[in-house]
């Protein structure tokens, strides 16, 4: 396969930026998306000059890093589907593809492809955990849990925070991000003596992190790759509501 590319490039963050173009020869359909990548920038290392940035870990769709836009959609084509996972046998010989980094404030750009997104580490320091002190790890099942809120809460506990609903989002929010962690600890019962202190401190550095607010037009839910429903916003709106009230008692 032959395809044609054309990459974000960016120095730094001071630098301003511009789209480069590349052509990606001999590519396996078989390939992934990254290890085209790899082949590109062998070739540019060949040739004495820069190779593309970008972020990536496991390469299992497991991590979240290796997010950015291919042809204007966050992760590429494929529903369900971090960049590291999608394949080239996706495309077609003689295909063009536009590669961009995320687009947001919150998110500035270090180089190429790659950007900042501590922005999400400091919501889950905001409240993303249980602070209870404990001694020796309890059993596993001294605590029960119900069936139908475990699966709730794993099915939340799934986001990878990669960053591609603040990335389809026209309004650059990460709502989905912080709705699924605020979600993860409300559904169990570990997490309820900091519920209401949880999610507004989450709420809150999400706003002040300049994410926007969320209009609920479900293109974050449509590019993320572990499919995290929508319905956590609007958990997460309650879980916020519930929090002014009880905190104004």
């Amino acid at each position: 396969m032959r395809i044609f590319l054309k990459v974000w490039r960016q120095a730094t963050p001071r630098d301003r930026g511009g789209f480069v173009d590349y052509t990606a020869e001999n590519i396996s359909p078989d390939m992934s998306f990254l290890e085209m990548l790899d082949v590109v920038n062998e070739s540019l290392i060949v040739k004495g000059q820069d190779p593309i940035a970008f972020d990536s870990d496991c390469r299992e769709g497991i991590c979240g890093t290796c997010g950015f836009l291919v042809g204007g959609v966050p992760h590429g084509p494929d529903p369900g589907t971090s960049v590291c996972q999608l394949h080239m046998r996706r495309f077609k010989d003689d295909d063009r593809l536009v590669l961009e980094p995320w687009r947001a404030r919150a998110f500035p750009v270090l180089k190429d492809l790659v950007v900042d997104r501590s922005a999400f580490d400091r919501i889950i320091q905001a409240g993303g955990y249980t602070s209870v002190n404990v001694g020796g790890a309890q059993d596993a099942n001294l605590i029960l849990v119900a069936k139908t809120a475990s699966d709730k809460a794993m099915d939340s506990a799934a986001c990878i925070g990669c960053g591609a609903c603040v990335a389809a989002c026209k309004n650059a929010s990460a709502a989905l991000f912080t709705s699924a962690k605020v979600a993860h600890l409300a559904f169990l019962p570990q997490g309820q003596p900091e519920r209401a202190t949880r999610v507004v401190a989450m709420v809150e550095r999400h706003d002040a992190e300049g994410f926007g607010s969320c209009s609920n037009e479900g293109e974050c839910e449509a590019v993320c790759p572990k499919e995290i429903p929508i319905t956590n916003i609007a958990h997460m709106n309650r879980e916020y509501l519930r929090a002014m009230l009880v905190t104004r008692d």
